[in-house]
């Protein structure tokens, strides 16, 4: 079983200080962000082509 199947399913983002953080820390940041912005428009993209295949599944 996958522990991303345990987390909440609506989480509140937590904010971070970014005042305190370094420019290295800031750009390290963005990117792991932006790795996660990515998992999540793939995992929109899959249950996006399984609704599709099971719309036209019953429609036929």
């Amino acid at each position: 079983m996958d522990t991303d199947e345990l987390d909440p399913l609506k989480k509140k983002l937590v904010k971070k200080d970014l005042s305190r953080m370094s420019v290295g820390d800031l750009k390290e940041y963005i990117a792991d962000l932006k790795a996660e912005i990515t998992r999540a428009e793939g995992a929109i993209a899959t249950k996006d082509k399984a609704r599709s295949g099971a719309e036209s599944f019953f429609k036929s």
